[in-house]
């Protein structure tokens, strides 16, 4: 008998959903071992509620599921437990602090989109290229760290509330996808009046209580600068790289440099520069301008030897798609700046290649 495969397995149960959080089981992280022998699959599912009316239900219909594509001839165990007890919590978020930067588990690459000052689009391009490698089919999460203006609310079109249970918080999601941001739990109304050290323990509880599931792309849209939050984040995550984003004049790449030195100081990679309002064409007339000067972000990746990425127009669709919430990459994708937002989602991919 040909028995089924942990790839199969895992599979059969996505299926299976918390009623509760509205989501598969295997996203929430439930899933801790799967165990195929000759003729039988024994999975344990873990919970995150000690006591739940709704475990027996979870166990059930993950039995049922196995039962019916698997058949008679294969003896299926499903034993669904609690959490693990509060000392052994303890005991592995303290081995996990001793081994330093980490990544969410189930994260194949962890991305920050950074600027070294601010106004130069950097949340519109995290907001884009995110949506951009969801569309080419990778599964992609977006976590605004940037707490004293959270944009991503307003740019991805999202007004609820992310899920909160026993002390783990589960994504909301847009356009394909999971999305976390302060936005999401204080008034927009609200000035984030906060000190380094309080904006630096919001960081924290993104990083270690956020459910990301299984993700090929994790970006962080981070704040602009190079202060306490961008130094939280690389103390508390292995980043695969950073992208950083520049429009073409000098004032801003001066402070892409310095951008690209507090990285290299800290031993996070620069994956590319991303040239933004590199030129404009006239919608009348097709005239292009080259408003704020043109070739600056390809000039500086050249000096500091990092990809350049591409260019991306200033464009009127781009403002206004990302202030109804939906990005370029969706609300016109047979536009020019959607394909310019694909291109460069799609060389990030092949400079990741590259560096496997």
């Amino acid at each position: 008998m040909e028995m089924p495969t942990q790839e199969e397995i895992t599979a059969l149960l996505s299926l299976v959903e918390d009623p509760e959080l509205q989501h598969n089981i295997v996203d929430l992280g439930y899933v801790e071992d799967i165990r195929i022998g000759d003729a039988a699959v024994d999975i344990t599912l873990r919970l995150s509620k000690p006591v739940t009316p709704l475990r027996k239900a979870i166990g059930d219909d993950a039995k049922t599921r196995l039962t019916d594509a698997l058949g008679p001839n294969v003896e299926v165990q499903v034993d669904v437990v609690g959490p693990q007890p509060a000392s052994a919590q303890r005991a592995a978020q303290q081995s996990a602090q001793q081994k330093g930067p980490g990544k969410p588990a189930g994260v194949q690459h962890v991305i920050a989109v950074a600027s070294g000052k601010g106004g130069v689009g950097k949340s519109t391009v995290a907001t884009n290229l995110a949506v951009a490698l969801a569309q080419s089919g990778a599964s992609v999460g977006l976590m605004d760290a940037d707490v004293y203006g959270p944009s991503v609310p307003t740019m991805m079109g999202v007004d609820e509330k992310p899920g909160f249970a026993d002390g783990k918080v589960y994504p909301v999601q847009a356009h394909g996808v999971l999305l976390m941001s302060i936005g999401f739990v204080v008034d927009d109304e609200d000035a984030m009046i906060w000190r380094g050290p309080m904006a630096s323990g919001a960081i924290n509880q993104f990083i270690s209580d956020v459910v990301w599931g299984e993700l090929d792309y994790l970006i962080l849209d981070l704040p602009p600068g190079t202060g306490d939050i961008q130094l939280t984040i690389v103390q508390k995550l292995k980043l695969t790289g950073a992208i950083v984003v520049t429009t073409p004049q000098e004032v801003a790449l001066a402070d892409v440099r310095r951008a690209n030195g507090m990285f290299t100081k800290v031993d996070v990679p620069v994956l590319g520069i991303v040239e933004n309002m590199s030129y404009f064409v006239c919608p009348g007339c097709g005239h292009r301008e080259e408003i704020f000067a043109h070739g600056g972000g390809r000039t500086a990746a050249e000096q500091m030897g990092v990809p350049f990425l591409g260019e991306l127009p200033l464009a009127y669709g781009v403002r206004a798609a990302g202030d109804i919430g939906i990005p370029v990459v969706r609300a016109e994708p047979e536009s020019e700046q959607a394909a310019a937002f694909t291109r460069i989602a799609a060389e990030l991919s092949r400079v990741l290649a590259d560096r496997a």
